[in-house]
């Protein structure tokens, strides 16, 4: 059942906001639509705390359970996300304290999938991130729960105020936390370098060793890495996680998992009977001999919520992703609708007809402060309108704005990594009728010119710095100015598209003498550097990298391409 989800301030609960109220009152449809939702992010929570461990389904059975046999308690609709990963985290920790390592079922651990290798399957990690994937294994229990809630974080999916929550300390601690787990987890990543490589030193000290990490021979690796100069020797510029995180979406949840919401310890007619108000009409109604089909996945009668996607259905998109949306610009874009019939391709002449613009996914170098600009070609100006008069400030996900005529646009950012760091999900371009040009960048400093220095020594620039961390673009993304400006022609809708790292966007009518003025104001007056021209006059000045023709109902779903 599709339900028309409201988009404000932060908190992907938000978007939730009338289907968690429809459960409450008692909607199987909207209970069913929340548990399809949100059980791919309690299993990817779970599934990385534990790694795989044959107790993850159990968990994951308990803290949906809960979720739904507590959710009438829930008084803020807006907090769900946090208040289910809190759930979740609960779940993970009573199951430590009632499991003390020395008494784990070890054959049933070595049955059960390991997440990580699970993670490298499913998503088809290659290089560093796959690195990052296997290096999970050896960190211990406590920084594996954070690691889980970090990753998330990175990737979009947890605010630092959810993730402080779920671990049930400050913000303050967890950044301190957070920070310990990520020199964790590059130690962690040298061994596994080391492991995949040829030193025969390593091969002699682990010739007793079982194949299983854990705590005494990850100090005794880490002590052979440090002073060995073949596995110290890193060949290749080493990206740091959170990075690498931010193109890895969520592992799709293996096919033939199954979740039964009315069981879980009691049957169904007692979960009825011992539940009050809310509780007993979910319970009643999930219950019913009936079936309700999802995307991807069935609730059955009794609950029972059963994965029957084939396996080599793509997993459904959560957020754009570096590896997911750049594309080269040659390759073709698959369709999105198979046809039994092949449309036929347009003829040469039409496609040199069709598109028009530049590709600007090769990421270009900071020019030098005091490199003066090229010539900005002036095109016509009949005037630009916008739907949010002289000026629009989008700060929050799913507001937009259309603009409409012939002008300049000034789209200006405001980043905030002490708000909220990691992946940045880029604003898209949609819904274009004529064309539009990426034709200058502005302000006096691109976002990641440095502004200062923290107080350990790293650099401060407007991306973040060491206290409040970084906001980190898509692979291929185009690095921003404080002002960057384009030219429309036509009528075409920018989309906020926030989920991560918290930004805004404030966005302008303007004039080519305005533009012509920012660019050119540089050093002398104080700002950092001059500004870049990108156009050339032509239909062969650059266009926006995110922007499409068409009209997504997710507007943060537009490929990472640079041609129209």
């Amino acid at each position: 059942m599709s339900r028309e989800r409201t988009y404000v301030d932060e908190g992907a609960g938000r978007q939730w906001r009338s289907t968690i109220a429809a459960a409450q009152a008692g909607d199987r449809h909207a209970l069913d639509e929340l548990v399809e939702g949100w059980l791919p992010l309690v299993y990817n929570v779970v599934g990385r705390a534990l790694n795989g461990h044959a107790d993850v389904d159990d968990v994951v059975q308990e803290t949906m359970l809960r979720a739904v046999d507590n959710l009438g308690s829930l008084r803020d609709p807006d907090s769900f996300r946090s208040w289910l990963v809190a759930i979740a985290m609960r779940q993970i920790r009573d199951r430590a304290r009632r499991k003390q390592p020395a008494h784990l079922d070890e054959s049933a651990a070595r049955e059960a999938t390991d997440f990580a290798e699970l993670t490298v399957l499913r998503l088809q990690l290659e290089g560093q991130r796959r690195e990052v994937a296997e290096a999970v294994r050896w960190l211990d229990d406590e920084d594996r729960q954070l690691l889980s809630l970090w990753w998330l974080e990175v990737a979009g999916e947890l605010t630092r105020r959810e993730l402080a929550a779920a671990a049930g300390i400050s913000r303050q601690h967890a950044a301190v936390r957070v920070q310990r787990v990520k020199e964790r987890l590059e130690t962690a990543r040298g061994i596994v370098r080391a492991l995949n490589g040829a030193c025969p030193d390593l091969r002699e000290l682990t010739a007793r060793w079982s194949g299983r990490p854990d705590s005494v021979w990850r100090k005794r690796l880490a002590r052979h890495i440090k002073g060995c100069g073949y596995c110290g020797d890193t060949r290749e510029s080493v990206v740091p996680a959170e990075r690498l995180l931010v193109g890895i979406a969520l592992v799709p949840i293996p096919v033939g998992f199954t979740l039964s919401l009315a069981l879980g310890g009691k049957t169904a007619v007692a979960a009825t009977a011992t539940s009050v108000g809310w509780s007993a009409k979910v319970m009643a109604a999930i219950t019913q001999p009936a079936v309700a089909v999802t995307a991807g996945a069935t609730i059955v009668a009794g609950g029972a919520y059963v994965v029957t996607q084939t396996p080599d259905a793509p997993p459904r998109a959560v957020a754009p992703t570096a590896s997911s949306t750049a594309r080269p610009p040659s390759a073709p874009v698959p369709s999105v609708t198979p046809s039994a019939t092949p449309s036929p391709s347009p003829s040469v002449t039409q496609r040199k007809v069709e598109l028009y613009g530049t590709v600007v996914d090769a990421v270009d170098r900071a020019p030098d402060p005091n490199a003066r600009p090229a010539a900005l070609p002036h095109r016509p100006e009949s005037g630009i309108t916008s739907t949010w008069g002289a000026r629009a400030v989008m700060q929050h996900r799913g507001e937009s704005v259309t603009l409409s005529g012939q002008g300049y646009v000034l789209v200006r950012w405001q980043i905030a990594p002490h708000d909220r760091p990691g992946g940045l999900t880029m604003p898209t371009w949609t819904g274009l009728k004529g064309k539009i040009f990426h034709v200058a960048s502005g302000g006096g400093r691109r976002m990641d010119d440095v502004t200062g220095e923290a107080a350990d020594g790293g650099p401060v620039t407007g991306m973040g710095g060491p206290d409040t961390g970084y906001t980190v673009l898509p692979d291929g993304t185009q690095q921003m100015w404080q002002n960057e400006y384009f030219y429309v022609d036509g009528t075409v809708t920018l989309n906020q598209n926030e989920r991560g790292a918290s930004y805004g966007l404030t966005v302008f009518p303007s004039s080519w003498n305005a533009v012509n003025e920012d660019i050119n104001s540089g050093p002398p007056e104080g700002a950092k550097r001059y500004g870049l021209v990108r156009d050339t006059g032509k239909d062969d000045t650059p266009v926006p990298q995110y922007v499409t023709r068409t009209t997504p109902a997710d507007p943060a779903t537009v490929p990472q391409r640079s041609r129209v």
